[in-house]
């Protein structure tokens, strides 16, 4: 759903009852709070950060919620994709549905909307330290879905991308441009809404997932890219048996081999030549390390469904609790686990490249590679075949190596 959403430009988004009540409940104890001036509660009625023993007054706390957007919004560096900046609006969105955040309906409401008109605010690439989660990202997306509650600037509204819909390419407007153009209103921020909407994972678990998703799709081209290799350099089979998997029963293993074998099955190329004994180990081996990177996925894929589905903002709220403060501060928005998820996920994917290049060489090579020409080549020395993107194959995978380290 993430996957589709941030790729697609025509979705229909929707927040259910049973969200919205939740979220009436939450937001009805923050204005209590509002009105009544007590308890004092982080984020609500207080400074932020090292300020936060600092009492902010009831007539200045929409000012407080707008100063922290401004403040934070010091991202630098290339904007981050489209697709990504898609995602991190609808992972924010959910986290706000689920009732803990305390903040209006319409604040969800407006990111849903601006996911289905195509208004996509410009996030610089750099200035998330994520142990105080997303702050200056998602400042720059806030900065867009609202505005000053002295007046609209449009110096102070960031910047949006939006979707021609005539020509299928986004325009560079203002914020406040963007928002008319779709004509969406923009918020200003009530108690609470401006930390709610900048204190979280977004960005990171938007980047983690759509590689997630990226990287589904990536580990089932490699089995079927390594069973075409398994053909063309007359393989064999054995190393697939299911009964040396079953003898190490890493979960993965066990459904690489058995990919390999459905892909190959009938194929009249494999065990033609009984005087083999064994293959290359970057035949031989696909189970055994596309096996590790499947349960890599399937692990980090574990903690992205965590994440999505949290609420990571500080405070929270629990309007079920008995106590008169029903707020408890903690630290969920500490990115630490996507972040030990997303150095994992590199390192496994750069094992697919490593193995994969293995192969070329091997493909290419003529000693090597069962009869076929150099270099794959029709017509040898006079064409160089494939010989240069075996190097760069070769180069991409030390610098895959290099991106991956932690």
């Amino acid at each position: 759903t993430v996957a589709r959403v941030a790729r697609s430009h025509q979705v229909e988004l929707r927040l259910s009852a049973s969200a919205r009540q939740r979220m009436e409940q939450s937001r009805a104890w923050v204005e209590e709070v509002e009105r009544r001036g007590e308890p004092v509660v982080y984020g609500i009625n207080t400074g932020f950060g090292s300020q936060a023993r600092v009492v902010i007054r009831n007539d200045r706390l929409r000012e407080l919620q707008r100063n922290l957007i401004l403040s934070h919004a010091a991202g630098v560096g290339e904007p981050l994709p489209v697709e990504v900046v898609r995602a991190a609006m609808l992972l924010r969105a959910n986290t706000l549905a689920r009732g803990f955040s305390g903040v209006r309906v319409e604040v969800v409401e407006t990111l849903l909307r601006m996911l289905e008109k195509n208004v996509v605010p410009v996030i610089p690439s750099r200035g998330s330290l994520g142990a105080s989660g997303d702050l200056a990202p998602l400042s720059h997306l806030a900065l867009v879905l609202s505005r000053d509650p002295a007046g609209d600037v449009p110096e102070y509204s960031g910047r949006a991308y939006v979707l021609d819909e005539t020509t299928g390419e986004w325009q560079l407007l203002s914020g406040k441009e963007a928002m008319e153009r779709a004509d969406i209103p923009r918020l200003v921020l009530e108690a609470k809404e401006g930390l709610a909407l900048n204190n979280g994972t977004q960005i990171s678990t938007a980047l983690l997932a759509l590689a997630c998703h990226d990287a589904r799709q990536l580990l089932k081209t490699a089995d079927i890219a390594m069973a075409m290799t398994l053909e063309a350099l007359l393989g064999i089979s054995e190393a697939y048996r299911p009964e040396i998997h079953q003898a190490r029963p890493y979960e993965g293993q066990i459904a690489i081999a058995e990919n390999i074998r459905r892909l190959t099955e009938g194929s009249t190329l494999l065990d033609r030549h009984p005087e083999k004994v064994q293959d290359a180990y970057s035949l031989r081996c696909h189970p055994q390390v596309l096996g590790a990177v499947r349960d890599t996925l399937d692990f980090v894929e574990g903690v992205v469904q965590v994440e999505m589905n949290s609420s990571n903002d500080n405070p929270l709220i629990f309007p079920e609790l008995e106590e008169p403060k029903k707020a408890l501060s903690g630290g969920n928005f500490h990115a630490q686990p996507v972040a030990f998820a997303a150095d994992f996920l590199g390192i496994a994917l750069c094992e697919i490249g490593s193995i994969a290049e293995r192969r070329i060489f091997r493909l290419s090579d003529r000693n090597l590679n069962e009869g076929l020409p150099p270099f794959l080549s029709r017509n040898p020395g006079v064409e160089s075949g494939l010989m240069i993107a075996q190097y760069t194959a070769a180069a991409l995978v030390s610098e895959n190596k290099s991106l991956a380290h932690p």
